[in-house]
């Protein structure tokens, strides 16, 4: 791995203050940002999760007595560095509405059903070569209120932990061809066209499982001139 951090890549996030991403607006920050010198406990710890991650979490379709609703899929990928190499014991977890394109969440009122064997939440742990894997529901699109008629493309959310409380990125994935892209304001706070092509999966159909599961494949870039967008940079 590179010691110089390359600011370039900072390009390929979206902007904090995305005015056509209404709540950016008020949310983003409004003088220059300061910049805080990391302590040692910070850049040290502590090992946030990794030791809870059970063997089946992130099986999202086997967490409740009964299977959930549903298109079944599986998603995996490696998280790698800039130069490419995969990235060991990277706590990974995801979230995501359901089928019907719907949280479990006590904003989440719009009017579609909630599946009472899917969760949304999983986690794993990345293996020594960076490779992590989900068994999970192909999520729904669903309307979110932003301007009128909103609808976000069907999506997950990804979260990856390193060791210490600063090594936390956040991402979502997207699905091949959905019609929603052009009009999604969150997906196109991302300017730069080959950097949103970054969070959408690839349809993979050498590692679906015959007449059981689709596969998808989403590999995630921490950071260089081909890294993954985040919302937290």
């Amino acid at each position: 791995m590179t010691l110089q951090y390359p600011m370039q890549s900072l390009a390929a996030h979206p902007a904090r203050l995305s005015p056509a991403y209404r709540s950016t607006v008020k949310r983003s920050p409004q003088k220059p940002l300061i910049p805080m010198r990391h302590t040692l406990s910070e850049l040290t710890g502590p090992v946030y999760g990794h030791e809870t991650v059970r063997e089946h979490d992130s099986d999202l379709t086997i967490q409740a007595k009964g299977e959930p609703l549903g298109e079944r899929i599986i998603v995996h990928g490696h998280v790698r560095d800039e130069d490419g190499r995969g990235v060991p014991n990277v706590l990974v977890e995801l979230w995501q509405a359901n089928a019907c394109g719907r949280y479990i969440h006590v904003v989440d009122q719009h009017p579609a059903p909630l599946d009472p064997n899917f969760t949304g939440a999983g986690r794993t742990q990345s293996d020594a070569a960076g490779y992590y894997k989900f068994v999970t529901i192909k999520p729904g699109a669903y309307p979110w209120g932003n301007h009128h008629n909103a609808w976000r493309p069907a999506h997950i959310h990804f979260s990856v932990f390193g060791h210490s409380f600063i090594s936390r990125l956040v991402t979502q994935m997207y699905f091949p061809g959905d019609p929603l892209f052009p009009f999604d304001p969150i997906f196109n706070s991302v300017t730069d066209e080959k950097a949103r092509a970054r969070m959408i999966s690839s349809f993979d159909l050498d590692n679906t499982k015959p007449e059981w599961a689709l596969c998808y494949r989403f590999d995630i870039v921490l950071r260089g001139r081909n890294a993954t967008p985040m919302e937290t940079k």
